[in-house]
């Protein structure tokens, strides 16, 4: 049975990469794959109630993610309809490409610490479309927001899901996770923003012309505009602290945003005609969310909770463990994999393997891990939720990032660690 769950798990992600030769859309090799390795696992097993079981937990913990990226994505379009990033877009006066990436890197790096890296990659690859026309230059931009995301996400507890595990777990605190990982996550950015400083030296911003039913179709006032733009940007800011005040999970958080953003928008909008308000409502921004990269979404991380529940991760871990035996080699062999699988059973499985008793909080072990975790996945896009929402957003080709972005990633990912076992041995 394991070795079957594994081939179908590794054809369906050959099919996931090769998506534009074979012609075959990512969405469906994912449904596909999932649906299998649900069988498999289902047939062979003969425990009808243990796997309906692992099935719903499976379900419960993707669908959180699932309905925090619509509700994050239907908060964006609602800003875009009112033209609520002109608020940011008319304050960027730069003209040189090189400029705009440092810009644009340093802004993901901190919004993702203070949202979280899913969040922020969603509102900054919106907001490119906003500033340049080329989609080339747009590609490009997409792919360092999800490298700047990562590595803003690694260092704050709320800021990528996995940190957020290891702290709710006792692994790491607060204070000590921002103190051992900012710089190393800093360093992970600029290496590839310096690299990619020289590639674009000499470029000009080529930013979109406005088309004349654009103009028309998309009139709002200046209060509108703002209004919307702070109240949505409010709204996804506040969602960490609801998870902490509540307790609840943070797709929850988003939804009752989403629903005051849509009360709001109602009231703000009543008195004009259907006609004026339809493009303005958050009814016509459900229609705008990208439902082909959300159920490709749910089809990755189900197939991916196959190889968790089956042990076959955990065991690939204790492997590790036993033939290499070196810590520091190990987590970032972690890390390099978690730009092919979901980084959250990864760290699951690697908080189940390791104990508090042998690996106290704080320690060398879960601080690296944090960081390995949340850049790793940087290195193909598929490998963290950032780079997953930004391929939806702007339908990037997993071939063309691995070509353009995967190199830049790697090299950002192996001198952060580098710089973070350095700074450790001085720490200590």
């Amino acid at each position: 049975m394991l070795t079957a769950l594994v081939v179908v798990f590794v054809l369906a992600y050959a099919a996931i990469a090769f998506e534009h030769p074979i012609k075959i859309n990512k969405s469906a090799s994912a449904l596909v794959g999932a649906g299998l390795l649900w069988t498999i696992y289902a047939v062979n097993t003969g425990d009808a109630h243990l796997v309906g079981e692992h099935l719903s937990e499976s379900l419960i913990s993707t669908a959180q993610i699932v309905f925090f990226l619509m509700g994050a994505m239907a908060i964006v379009e609602v800003v875009d309809a009112h033209n609520g990033f002109e608020v940011i877009t008319s304050r960027i006066k730069t003209t040189q490409l090189s400029s705009l990436m440092w810009l644009v890197g340093f802004v993901t790096f901190f919004l993702s610490a203070i949202l979280d890296n899913l969040t922020t990659t969603i509102v900054m690859v919106s907001l490119m479309k906003k500033l340049l026309d080329k989609r080339e230059d747009r590609l490009f931009f997409a792919g360092i927001i999800i490298i700047a995301a990562n590595a803003g996400g690694a260092w704050s507890p709320i800021g990528d899901v996995t940190t957020t595990m290891l702290w709710i777990g006792g692994q790491i605190t607060a204070l000590e996770i921002i103190k051992g990982l900012f710089l190393p996550s800093l360093v992970n950015l600029l290496v590839p923003l310096l690299v990619t400083s020289f590639l674009l030296k000499g470029q000009v911003v080529v930013p979109p012309v406005a088309t004349v039913s654009d103009q028309f179709s998309h009139v709002t006032t200046a209060f509108e505009r703002n209004l919307m733009f702070f109240l949505g940007l409010g709204i996804l800011v506040a969602v960490p602290a609801f998870k902490t005040w509540t307790h609840l999970p943070p797709f929850m958080g988003v939804l009752f945003g989403l629903g005051i953003l849509w009360l709001v928008g109602d009231l703000v909008h009543r008195q004009k005609d259907d006609e004026d308000k339809a493009h303005l409502s958050l009814t016509h921004a459900l229609t705008r969310i990208d439902m082909p990269s959300i159920v490709f979404f749910v089809g990755i991380l189900l197939s991916v909770a196959t190889l968790e529940h089956t042990h076959i991760l955990s065991n690939l871990a204790a492997w590790l463990d036993q033939a290499i035996g070196r810590q520091d080699v190990i987590v970032m062999i972690i890390g390099v994999v978690s730009a092919i699988v979901d980084n959250v059973p990864l760290v699951a499985a690697s908080m189940g393997m390791y104990s508090l008793a042998q690996y106290p909080t704080d320690s060398f072990l879960w601080e690296f891990l944090a960081y390995c975790a949340g850049t790793g996945g940087s290195i193909l896009i598929i490998g963290s939720a950032a780079g997953v929402a930004a391929m939806g957003l702007e339908r990037i080709d997993f071939v063309w990032y691995v070509k353009k972005i995967s190199g830049l990633a790697l090299i950002g990912y192996f001198s952060g660690a580098l710089f973070y076992i350095a700074e450790y041995a001085l720490r200590h």
